[in-house]
This record gives C-alpha cells, structure tokens and sequence, in this order.
C-alpha cells in the first residue's frame, strides 16, 4: 500500500517543433551576455541596457514564461523576441507529493544539438518557517559513491546555467510563489514570505564538476534585483572537489558544506571514491582556508549513518578530532535505502549515541529527519526516471524521438 498522499500527472505539453528547440534561451544569461544577445538581433544599441533591465524583472522579479506577458514592452519588440529566443519552462513529465509534503518533479529538458531529450529529478521541502528546493546540477553523476542511488546512473551530461535557474523558477511556479499576473510591472515582490526561501545544490550530480553553469545561476538567483535569495540561504554541496572549493568561496560566496560521510581514508576511499585524488588532508586544508568562515557561517558536514560501517563512537572521536579548528555543523543524516542497496541504516539508538557525543564535542549536530522516502525524493535517493524505465518503455522512447527528430539527430 503506497504511501503517496497524491500523485499528480500534468498533461504533458505538444511537442515542441525542431526550430523551436534549437532557439537560445534568455534564461540563465548573465546581463553582459543578454546584452549581446539583444543587440545581435537588431536591437539599437541606446536601448539595450533599458531593455536588459526590462526583461530582467520580468524573468526574475514577475516569473514569466511567455513574452506576450510583458505588458510594458512593446508589441513589436516582443514579437522580434519570440522569434528569436524562448523562456519556456521545462516539461513537467510526473509531479509526486509525499505524506509529509514534499513534492518531487520529474522534469524533461529538451534536446541540446545533435543529443537527446534529458530528465532530471528536483525536490521541495517544506518546514516550518521555511521551503528548501534541492536542485540538481547534472543529468546522472560520475562520482560512483556507494550508498548514494543518483551514483548508479552514469554521467548523461552537465546542466546549462539555463536548466539549473529553471528549476526553480518552476517550483516559484508550481508553488504560487511569484507575484500575480495583474500586479503592476514595477511591483518588487516582498522578500518575505517566500514558499522557496533556501536553495540546497544536493540534487543529481556533483555540483563542482559543473563549475561555470553552477556559478552563473548561483550569481542570478542571488542577484538582489531579481530572484534575490541570500548568499547565507544558498548552499552548494560537494564530494570534496577540492580546487573548485577554493573558487566557490572567492566567486559564488555562498554557504558549504561537504558530503563526508568517513573520517579515515580508507574508509572514504570505499563510500566517496572521490578521496582517492583529494583526501581528507587536503579536503580540510580547503574547508579552513574558505572565505568568510565564522560561527555565524559555519560549514555543514554531512554523515549518513550507515550500520556497523562508520557509525561507532570511535568514529564520532575521530570525527570530532578532524573538524578541530573549523566552525562546522553535522548533519547526521539516518541512510534512505533504495532498491539494489547492500547498506541498513544505524539504529535510532546508535545515531543518537553519536549525536550525543558530537553534541558534547561543541558541535550542533542535529540528525535530519528523514523527508520523501515514500516518493524516493530523500537524500542520495535521486535518479532520473529516463534511467529507470523498462527496456520495452526505452525501446518505445528511442522510436518515439528518432520518428520525431530523425534518426541522424
């Protein structure tokens, strides 16, 4: 008996023709790139920053998708942007809501050149006081952590700055949370209030093997004139891609954490493969030396607790032994088992022995309740359903896009 309080399934929109799917988005364009973009279609080049500035509220500020809805943009400009350039959202391929609220989407991005249509999985949290959105940064993921389910799918590709930004204007979407349509056009929404007030970059793939999109869409959806999250509400989570950390803090400037998890090599080595190039020494040296570190801006570790595997109170003295030096929250996150899996999540009363310790150490280390376990939207439970289709469902995909775009697409 399933646990879904309710599964929404979108009629999915038409198919979009071959033209339209090649048009160059305007989203997850920084304001220079806009610029150019602008006047590379005919746009005088006296109008450009004021048109910049336009379709800026509009995308970040009013959260539309059709440029028709740009009421204080003439007719004529809006019709030489359509042919031009699109805004459309994602397609909502599945929405799934959990028995405690959160919603997973499914979302499809349309073919990029000569490849193929992608999905990816985006989940939203809501808490009290809060909504947290985990976005994804890449189709699948090359990391190979073990108890991690998103590791099992192989790397498809990196997500544009365009499909990072997107998820979220979604969610703003689905969630009601831009302001209406029949708001004036210089209305600023209030920053208070928000249904997504924080930004976790947890979901599929690592984060800083995407660099440049991530950054782009970090630096526009904490742009004080448009989406306008907090740096301190934004978080980027990485296995430990120990040089890009360095750059995260000196370029984006928003709150770290690092998915941990062991505090001996040899045991990070097995679960977060990653460690064999960038160890714990050097991973930590990285997290000291991050800009701005402070109580008040502290670093999340994250530790799923995995029985009989690091999850002992020696772990915990070891744990506490490594973060000497470094204002840092853990996350002790209980293990959400996914289909396939050899690992059993610790016992409650182990997890709270080990928190208990940490706790004694200093250190807050709250154990995070586990959220969408229903809708395989909790922690390391993300895969994109194009990876867990049927052979004969696959089959029938395949034929479906090479009779839609040519079998040499």
């Amino acid at each position: 008996m399933t646990d879904i309080l309710s599964l929404d399934r979108p009629a999915r929109p038409a198919s979009r023709p071959a033209a339209l799917q090649e048009m160059p988005s305007l989203i997850g364009l920084t304001r220079e790139e806009m610029g150019k973009a602008l006047a590379a279609v005919g746009v005088a080049d006296r109008q450009v920053k004021m048109r910049v500035s336009q379709l800026w509220h509009w995308l970040y500020v009013r959260g539309v998708s059709d440029f028709d809805h740009m009421t204080n943009v003439s007719k004529d400009m809006r019709e030489t942007l359509k042919r031009h350039f699109t805004i459309a959202r994602p397609e909502v391929v599945e929405e799934q809501i959990s028995t405690d609220g959160t919603r997973k989407w499914l979302l499809r991005f349309p073919a990029r050149g000569a490849g193929r249509p992608v999905e990816i999985e985006t989940v939203y949290i809501p808490e009290e006081g809060r909504g947290t959105l985990c976005i994804s940064s890449q189709v699948g993921c090359t990391l190979t952590c073990s108890f991690c389910h998103t590791g099992t799918q192989k790397l498809v590709r990196n997500l544009t700055a365009e499909e990072i930004l997107a998820q979220l204007l979604l969610a703003r979407d689905r969630l009601g949370d831009f302001p209406d349509r029949d708001t004036p056009p210089g209305t600023i929404a209030p920053a208070e209030g928000r249904k997504v007030s924080n930004v976790v970059m947890m979901g599929m793939g690592e984060p800083l093997y995407n660099f440049e999109s991530v950054k782009t869409a970090l630096l526009i959806a904490t742009d004080g004139d448009g989406l306008s999250l907090s740096k301190r509400r934004v978080t980027l989570s990485t296995s430990g891609i120990v040089p890009e950390i360095y750059r995260t803090g000196e370029e984006i400037g928003v709150m770290l954490a690092i998915s941990l998890h062991a505090v001996r090599d040899d045991l990070r080595d097995m679960l977060v493969p990653i460690n064999k190039k960038y160890p714990l020494k050097d991973l930590m040296e990285a997290c000291r030396a991050y800009p701005g570190l402070s109580n008040a801006r502290r670093i999340t570790f994250e530790y799923v607790m995995l029985e009989g595997v690091n999850d002992s109170l020696e772990d915990a003295k070891e744990l506490v032994k490594l973060l000497k030096g470094v204002p840092a929250k853990i996350n002790l996150i209980p293990f959400n088992p996914w289909p396939g899996t050899n690992y059993q999540c610790s016992s409650w009363e182990q997890i709270e022995t080990f928190a208990d310790f940490i706790n004694a150490a200093g250190y807050a280390s709250p154990i995070r309740t586990p959220r969408g376990r229903d809708i395989l939207a909790a922690c390391g439970q993300l895969k994109s359903e194009s990876e867990r289709m049927r052979k004969v469902d696959r089959m029938a995909f395949e034929a479906m896009m090479i009779a839609n775009h040519g079998a040499d697409d």
